[in-house]
């Protein structure tokens, strides 16, 4: 029977497969509140109507100037809270399981009145140049995470994930090229660590459900100037032992460059590799289109869940033609 399509359980997470829509960024919220609107029901429901086992609603600010636009959810308000709870509901209906990605762009956020970060390096030319965050304003911003966790809960998703990778700014904290820091955020790894294993803590001492952590393995820059791989491996260890429950693996982000080229399942390699240091279920993304491919990524172990994403903007049926593809049983079907 096909690892991609039959059901599985992610941590304590039940899941119908193992196709989960990757988190992204509609860029759709006109009204800049931060509020979700029709077209993002409109989104979802395609997604669970699809049969996505997971669907993990786009990267969700937790405070006004942690949008890298306007034009990004929020969740930083009761309001908004209420709507998101109207989103999981209708996606519970449908019969797929919700997740969302809680972030804060930190030196990203275009749009923001006060731009902030660890330490005061700009993104690039046509970004503004950072605040360097104070301690009161970085417990402000932990506190800002928990408190969309706990609206989050109340609106009843299945699982949160907290953006550490892609240049937000939990991924600033882990770099040493970004974080410059010389107090205990600063320096070593441990202490680059710090400021995410403090959200984690504190959410853990409320919420015992699926709690996942995305982070970015790559920054496609001279290896003197990232993390090396062994290191991400040891975040990733501190991520179990702290709580968390699944790794989504992708890379990129942090700086103004990318790779020279991708190809599909080109981040696969990055998650085999948190896989083979970590016990704990990864998730991975990056083009796979091919339903093959990502069966044989499952079968060989190299990751535990598919992300798709942009697959699905040309190829509504591309759950059902992978049944096809695989070969799967009327007997076997979800």
């Amino acid at each position: 029977m096909s690892m991609l399509l039959s059901p599985t359980v992610i941590a304590d997470l039940k899941l119908k497969n193992r196709i989960a829509l990757s988190p992204m960024r509609t860029y759709n919220v006109q009204k800049h509140d931060g509020i979700l609107n029709p077209l993002h029901f409109a989104h979802y429901g395609a997604r669970a109507v699809e049969q996505v086992g997971l669907l993990i609603i786009e990267v969700t600010a937790v405070t006004p100037d942690g949008r890298t636009t306007d034009d990004d959810l929020g969740l930083w308000n009761d309001e908004q809270a209420k709507e998101l709870k109207k989103l999981v509901d209708f996606l519970h209906s449908l019969g797929t399981k919700v997740g969302i990605l809680l972030g804060h762009a930190g030196r990203k956020a275009k749009d923001a009145t006060k731009v902030v970060a660890p330490s005061a390096i700009s993104y690039n030319d046509e970004y503004s140049q950072p605040e360097s965050l104070d301690h009161a304003k970085i417990k402000e911003l932990q506190a800002a995470f928990v408190a969309a966790t706990k609206r989050a809960i109340a609106a009843g998703v299945d699982m949160v994930e907290i953006q550490g990778g892609e240049g937000f700014l939990i991924d600033e904290f882990f770099s040493p090229v970004v974080n410059t820091r010389e107090d205990e955020y600063g320096g070593s790894l441990a202490n680059r660590y710090r400021f995410l294993q403090e959200i984690i803590t504190a959410i853990r001492s409320f919420y015992q459900n699926s709690l996942w952590v995305r982070l970015s393995l790559d920054e496609y820059v001279k290896a003197e100037e990232q993390n090396k791989i062994s290191e991400w491996q040891t975040i990733g260890n501190w991520l179990k032992r702290d709580g968390v429950d699944c790794i989504s693996v992708t890379t990129g982000g942090l700086f103004d460059k990318g790779p020279d080229y991708k190809y599909e399942g080109w981040q696969v390699p990055y998650a085999a590799a948190m896989k083979e240091a970590v016990e704990l279920p990864i998730a991975v993304a990056g083009m796979l289109f091919d339903s093959k491919l990502c069966e044989y990524i499952l079968e060989t172990n190299q990751a535990d869940l598919i992300l798709e994403a942009h697959v699905f903007d040309t190829n509504a049926r591309w759950v059902v033609e992978s049944k096809e593809e695989l070969e799967v049983t009327s007997e076997e079907r979800l």
